[in-house]
């Protein structure tokens, strides 16, 4: 444990199981007090049921959690979608994906962003994905559009917030085998799926929630001050293969 965030205090979303869970343990090792969030409710890590889609819940969250010092945008997922062609995707489904990343990442940043300005600090961690730098590998246009979108909301927002010492950056993370969701992905590629998906890798391995975690660390800490605006892949190596 490190004490390079003690006295920091910490929302990250998303944090039921996988990498959230495992980005909220590395920021309370390094000192923060860490606050969880998730539609899917409380685990042993301090997480609360909320929906993140929900204004009002949203900023009845915030209001009981009081000042942020960080802000980790991990919530979202495919809400239990398969790829389709796009004349098959209802406004609904497109809708639920959308809010369940995008949407939510607007809520909460928007609902931190007051404070971070008075105290002139704060740091932004969004949690896109390698589909929204390439595509979605299961077809799902919404979530590939929503985490492109992430990316472009993390460039906006850093420009805007540079001026009050509010850092703002994003992780697009690989093919990360952390939750159920990932895991029936993994099982639907089959041996010859999952080999190649591994040959594409220049690690030749799949990622870890903890390799995503290491990333936020980073760019919460104190000595990423001058760093904002980014995007990096964790991925093995993946965007270059």
């Amino acid at each position: 444990m490190t004490t390079d965030l003690a006295g920091k205090v910490a929302v990250v979303t998303g944090t039921a199981h996988g990498i959230g869970s495992a980005i909220a343990a590395a920021l309370r090792d390094d000192g923060a007090q860490v606050h969880g969030a998730d539609v899917l409710g409380a685990d042993s890590h301090d997480t609360e049921k909320i929906d993140l889609t929900d204004v009002a819940a949203v900023q009845d969250f915030f209001h009981r959690v009081g000042a942020v010092d960080i802000l980790v945008n991990n919530a979202g997922g495919v809400c239990g979608q398969v790829g389709r062609p796009l004349e098959q995707v209802s406004d609904e489904d497109w809708q639920a994906v959308v809010n369940a990343n995008l949407t939510s990442a607007f809520h909460c940043t928007r609902a931190v962003i007051a404070g971070m300005k008075q105290r002139n600090w704060g740091r932004i961690i969004n949690i896109s994905s390698a589909a929204g730098l390439t595509v979605s590998k299961t077809g799902i246009q919404a979530y590939a559009s929503a985490k492109a979108g992430m990316i472009g909301f993390t460039r906006q927002m850093a420009h805007e917030l540079g001026p009050h010492g509010i850092t703002v950056n994003c992780i697009a993370p690989g093919f990360i085998l952390s939750n159920p969701t990932t895991a029936l992905q993994w099982q639907g590629y089959g041996e010859h799926g999952q080999r190649e998906l591994i040959r594409g890798i220049a690690m030749g391995t799949l990622g870890q929630p903890a390799d995503i975690a290491n990333g936020v660390q980073f760019f919460a800490s104190l000595r990423s001050g001058w760093v904002t605006g980014q995007v990096i892949a964790i991925d093995g190596g993946s965007a270059f293969q």
